[in-house]
């Protein structure tokens, strides 16, 4: 259990030096039989998307701005399929709810290609997912991870009532409550809105476990080449706040 986050089993070990970590990208590629782009004779597919993390978190920002708006670019799939065949380069990972309305795609006015998108209703880490943001950036390179929290989420909402009323879900739908009660129980004595305040915890108690994940992230987020970030989406409006 981590002292830091609550969350179990999902950092544990010593930091890997960047070499070690690089070498773990290349193996992972290998293994998935896919081209590791940091190679110097396979160029990335998106040569745009190369780019430092604070970088690629203005143009997450820039991109809502535009779909705030109305005002979302004109995307030419046909060659957006085309130029992807041979392999991806995604400029940003998200951890995203699995709500309907939360789609980070049209969120961002971004094109195929650009994220990587991992969802779970109440868009917490585990294990599983954790695997596919180590890919992400070992593998793909993607400099910038964002976990995305939304207004209004059955999940914490649920979180509440299992954590202040003991109440009980079917079938597997207990394990998202479980997952997500630390967030609720830091919150309960804090002032403000409830479930707003539980929203914005899990965001940020998400964000400092993938930040502390070894052995991949946490030795990226140490060398910069990766920023792990939070944010909030706004379901009226559809802007997301960076909040962590």
């Amino acid at each position: 259990m981590c002292t830091a986050c609550g969350l179990p089993s999902l950092h544990h070990g010593l930091a890997l030096p960047r070499r070690d970590v690089l070498a773990l990208g290349l193996g992972a590629a290998a293994m998935f039989g896919l081209p590791a782009f940091a190679a110097e004779d396979a160029p990335p597919p998106k040569p745009q998307n190369v780019i430092p993390p604070a970088e690629a978190l203005e143009r997450l920002q820039a991109g809502n701005k535009r779909y705030v708006e109305g005002v979302a670019k004109r995307h030419d799939f046909i060659a957006e399929r085309e130029a992807l065949v041979g392999g991806q380069n995604p400029f940003a990972s998200i951890l995203s709810c699995a709500d309907s309305r939360v789609a980070p795609e049209y969120a961002f006015d971004t094109s195929r290609g650009d994220l990587f998108v991992v969802r779970v209703a109440g868009n917490f880490i585990n294990t599983d997912n954790l695997a596919s943001f180590e890919y992400a950036v070992a593998v793909l390179k993607t400099p910038l991870i964002l976990v995305l929290g939304h207004e209004a989420c059955g999940a914490v909402k649920a979180a509440i009532s299992a954590v202040k009323d003991g109440a009980s879900f079917p079938g597997h739908i207990q394990d998202l409550t479980t997952a997500l009660a630390p967030a609720v129980k830091a919150v309960l004595d804090r002032p403000g809105d409830l479930l707003e305040n539980a929203t914005v915890e899990n965001v940020r108690q998400n964000v400092a476990a993938l930040k502390a994940a070894t052995p991949i992230l946490s030795a990226a987020v140490a060398d910069k080449s990766l920023a792990i970030a939070g944010g909030i989406y706004r379901l009226a409006t559809g802007g997301v706040d960076i909040i962590a």
